[in-house]
């Protein structure tokens, strides 16, 4: 019988590396988003290879986009953490408001 790939592994592993980038750029909720996703096809894939191991021949690459998505999964709650920390510094989002309305200023843009 002939060796078929997981099905998700690829989109895992896609979803994985994008959890690392929207980590930064959506202070963490893009992160947690994307490397869930990708955690849930990995375990469905995982589940499906249990079932049947000789039909499958990518499961490093599985075991990879896991590792992947849980390293971003861990990075976006940690920066999420932090933003609501930081967030919590400045006196809340009224403050945090304050901040950037001020920092805009400085930088000539008006609402």
């Amino acid at each position: 019988m002939e060796q078929q790939k997981l099905p998700n592994v690829t989109i895992a592993l896609v979803l994985g590396i994008l959890s690392f980038l929207c980590c930064i750029c959506s202070s963490g909720i893009g992160g947690i988003i994307m490397g869930a996703i990708a955690f849930y096809l990995t375990t469905k894939d995982e589940k499906a290879y249990r079932v049947s191991p000789d039909n499958y021949s990518n499961y490093s690459q599985l075991k990879t986009a896991k590792i992947v998505a849980i390293i971003g999964l861990v990075l976006g709650v940690l920066t999420l953490l932090y933003t609501i920390y930081v967030i919590q510094q400045m006196g809340g989002i009224d403050g945090y408001m304050e901040k950037v309305q001020e920092m805009m200023g400085q930088y000539g843009i008006e609402e």
